[in-house]
């Protein structure tokens, strides 16, 4: 599951970050917690995408997610497009940002393309290729932490499938120069 708002009455269509305070973090860890006992078993949260701020930061977004997942002691679920989305939507160096994740924790990776709806604004659609940035970011992730499953996410504008081929070659190839 994202790590986000994602319900209030009803279901939202799109993910809204939570604020980055302590209280959310004992909030969300004992959630994620009751759904690992439930299912008597580790389960990892994904880095959302955001195109708005947190509503409260008391702390950076890296800093949560690692509070997160070691108070719940969960995994996480790496998308590397999301961090570029986020870096370009809201300012911050996405190269940093990988650095400062919890790479014990991370079992999974998803790479993207998204669609730029102007200068400082992009949406992660999955309906693209993915861009020199995120792979450079997949690379770097590869070479910091080491090489996960990953998939290559693409849910509409569905190229012929050599074209996807390629990408996933590409996948490969990367893990390839990076498998210990």
């Amino acid at each position: 599951e994202h790590l986000s708002y994602c319900s209030d009455d009803g279901q939202l269509y799109d993910l809204l970050p939570i604020p980055q305070t302590w209280e959310a973090v004992q909030y969300v860890a004992r959630r994620i917690r009751r759904t690992q006992d439930i299912l008597e078993r580790r389960i990892a949260v994904e880095n959302a995408s955001y195109y708005v701020a947190a509503p409260i930061a008391e702390m950076g977004e890296g800093e949560f997610i690692r509070a997160v997942v070691e108070e719940a002691d969960c995994l996480l679920h790496l998308d590397v497009n999301n961090v570029y989305v986020n870096s370009v939507n809201h300012g911050f160096d996405a190269a940093a940002f990988l650095r400062d994740l919890p790479g014990n924790r991370i079992v999974y990776i998803h790479t993207a393309g998204h669609f730029r709806v102007a200068d400082g604004l992009i949406v992660d659609t999955h309906g693209a290729d993915v861009i020199d940035p995120v792979w450079q970011l997949l690379e770097q992730a590869y070479r910091t932490f080491g090489v996960f499953p990953t998939l290559l996410e693409r849910d509409f504008n569905i190229p012929p499938l050599q074209e996807l081929a390629a990408e996933v070659g590409r996948i490969a190839r990367l893990q390839r120069v990076y498998q210990d």
